[in-house]
């Protein structure tokens, strides 16, 4: 098995970013194996879908041991992403994967769901709600289904392109749960994803889409990445962070579509 260094040093600074963050390692690392390195699009979603997973479950015990996990949401979010994800998955394994026109067509589907996660930073920005807004819970009546829809959405869309989980669902949950905390939304986001891209990653497994030299290589750069990042996530100001990585992630979409 042959280590790619400079996917390894890739994979570490997206690391750090999903820690800090809670996204990055869909949106930006697919596009990177894609666009850098040119992995083809369906086996770069399936080995990173897979070392995802590896790495989110180092980043949910560093989040879980600084209590940022609200397991209330992650449950509500599996609800609805564990059954779409299987059935995105019986999608690909009747889909002629490997054909260029597929491939090209995963490929544009990721840059549409990079330029929807970009699209959706903006609604990170975190309302103000008045008194009887912030006595409502976590996990409330009126809140868990849409928590169950936003599962739903991500079981769909993660398993076909490996974005979503981090930008599009930490956009969403933010504006579900505005008077928790951002690095306690981080967490849960975190450990969501854990079941979700180790069961995408697994099917993709199944169906003869993982590279494993090329899972290495992430795996030993992203786990230190990811500790890091999640040690440090309640220091990082998120105003700062967010615009860059939305210019990022409309930059690296709009390549995908126009490559």
């Amino acid at each position: 098995m042959l280590l790619d260094l400079a996917v390894s040093v890739c994979a570490f600074c997206v690391g750090i970013l999903v820690g800090l963050t809670g996204m990055g390692g869909g949106s930006v690392m697919t596009a990177l194996l894609i666009l850098v390195f040119g992995v083809h699009p369906i086996t770069a979603v399936g080995t990173d879908l897979l070392y995802s997973a590896v790495t989110k479950i180092t980043g949910t015990g560093v989040h879980w041991r600084n209590g940022n996990v609200d397991w209330r949401i992650v449950g509500l979010l599996a609800m609805g992403s564990a059954p779409a994800s299987l059935l995105s998955l019986w999608f690909l394994s009747n889909a002629p994967s490997h054909s260029p026109e597929f491939a090209r067509g995963i490929s544009i589907v990721i840059g549409a769901a990079l330029l929807l996660a970009a699209a959706s930073l903006v609604l990170r920005i975190r309302p103000q709600q008045d008194a009887a807004e912030q006595s409502l819970k976590p996990g409330s009546v009126g809140r868990a289904p849409s928590t169950i829809g936003l599962g739903l959405v991500l079981g769909v869309l993660v398993p076909l392109t490996s974005v979503g989980a981090g930008a599009l669902g930490m956009a969403v949950l933010c504006c579900l749960y505005p008077r928790l905390p951002a690095v306690r939304l981080v967490g849960s986001d975190i450990a969501h994803a854990v079941p979700l891209t180790l069961v995408a990653g697994a099917g993709h497994w199944l169906i003869g889409n993982v590279d494993w030299s090329l899972f290495a290589s992430l795996v030993i750069g992203s786990v230190p990445g990811i500790m890091i990042g999640s040690h440090f996530a309640h220091q990082v100001p998120e105003r700062r962070l967010l615009p860059l990585l939305g210019i990022v992630l409309a930059l690296i979409g709009g390549r995908l579509i126009m490559s």
